[in-house]
């Protein structure tokens, strides 16, 4: 068998069969190395063409019309997409050399910087980000780098965080999510607090969120505190989970608003002390207490549901229900159109579970603060998809329910 060998091809001819073999790699490897010093090559007789003309002359040319003249050059790097190129820029001893290359690079280099930021704020991993940049530019931009540029959209993150919120909300949801900090050299839980509210006009927004050391009663205070100070009005309902101190501190802020117990957590509550046995027949009589047309009968339901249980000899959830279920009925109180969508935390719960998906490619976090940003970042993002452009409740529905009850209170008055 005879081998011949031509550039960066090597071709072996098998006398016997006629095949021809090609080394695939090194024809790749030999054109891009073509590509880009012709690239190289080009760009920078581009750039010595344009220093002659800004000086009106050529390099040692001597003309009347000469207006300035060659003080070296510079070495720049550049990335094209046939792979990293050095740009030898002149200087100028009195004029800027403002090519139109170099401009075109600065936009560039602005365009690929936003880009970024957004992949990395709007979900995408980081390995993910790096594989896109070497796609696209031929070369990989470190995780460093995409935290670095990160940083410049912190203020804007933080302008939106703290802006002012307007108009009212009748329904508010609130809850906290634990992620992972780097402290000392340990990792531990820090709590990031969130609340989204549905407007007059029934769209969702996120009102606030907010670093908790953890979800206590100060951390509560410290965020409802937030949220009153941005404006938060118009409060009719709170829903959430019975979170420690948040019930108490929601008296405190939103004295006249209603809270909600979100009905899920509170069945998940009492199948803890439920026999797994039993915990199907028990769920199915939990469920018929919120089957009811309205509170009075949800109230006197609870009533026999609680002599059952007591007969089926599961005492503390009878105790459970007796104490705690008038929590779970507060959405009674509203329209029955809206009742789905009052009765549990789901509309937090589901924004939650992208949240988790976002910060579990970065694990543990260098500290609270950094948690707190990419956590808002994601959910400035989500707030500007269909999340937050469909209309999720008809509010008419609220406004013709309190003028009816109006109506009826005049009535009875006169």
């Amino acid at each position: 068998m005879d081998s011949v060998s031509h550039g960066a091809a090597d071709v072996a001819v098998d006398g016997l069969s006629g095949a021809v073999t090609v080394d695939v790699d090194r024809v790749r490897s030999h054109v891009s190395e073509v590509v880009r010093s012709t690239v190289e090559e080009t760009l920078n007789s581009m750039l010595e063409a344009e220093a002659d003309r800004i000086c009106g002359a050529g390099r040692y040319e001597r003309t009347a019309d000469r207006v300035d003249t060659r003080a070296g050059s510079y070495v720049r790097k550049l990335a094209t997409k046939a792979g990293d190129v050095s740009l030898k820029v002149p200087r100028l001893r009195k004029l800027p050399l403002e090519t139109a290359i170099i401009e075109r690079y600065r936009r560039r280099e602005s365009s690929v910087e936003e880009a970024l930021v957004e992949m990395y704020l709007a979900g995408v991993s980081m390995r993910r980000v790096e594989d896109i940049t070497e796609a696209l530019w031929g070369s990989r931009v470190s995780a460093s780098t995409v935290s670095g540029l990160a940083q410049k959209v912190y203020g804007q993150i933080e302008s939106w965080r703290n802006r002012r919120i307007a108009g009212e909300h009748a329904y508010v949801y609130l809850d906290g999510i634990w992620l992972k900090r780097s402290w000392g050299g340990e990792v531990r839980n820090v709590a990031v607090l969130v609340a989204i509210g549905v407007d007059q006009e029934g769209f969702r927004e996120v009102l606030g969120v907010c670093e908790g050391a953890k979800e206590d009663g100060e951390s509560w205070r410290a965020f409802l505190r937030y949220l009153k100070e941005r404006v938060l009005r118009g409060v009719r309902l709170f829903v959430s989970d019975k979170c420690l101190g948040l019930v108490e501190s929601l008296g405190e802020f939103y004295p006249e608003a209603l809270w909600q117990r979100c009905v899920v957590h509170y069945y998940r509550n009492a199948m803890s002390i439920v026999p797994k046995t039993r915990v199907r027949e028990v769920v199915a009589m939990l469920k018929a207490i919120h089957a009811q047309e309205d509170g009075a009968s949800a109230r006197e339901k609870a009533g026999s549901v609680a002599e059952k249980l007591e007969a089926m000899r599961l005492p503390k959830v009878a105790e459970l229900v007796r104490e705690s279920i008038d929590e779970t009925l507060a959405y009674m109180s509203f329209p029955r159109e809206h009742w789905r969508g009052l009765r549990t935390n789901n509309p937090m719960e589901r924004l939650n579970r992208e949240i988790r998906r976002r910060t579990r490619v970065v694990g543990a976090f260098p500290d609270g603060q950094s948690a707190l940003m990419l956590v808002a970042a994601r959910l400035r993002h989500v707030a500007g998809t269909r999340w937050g452009l469909r209309r999720y409740m008809d509010m008419g529905r609220l406004r013709e329910l309190d003028l009816a009850r109006e109506t009826e209170l005049a009535s009875a008055v006169a």
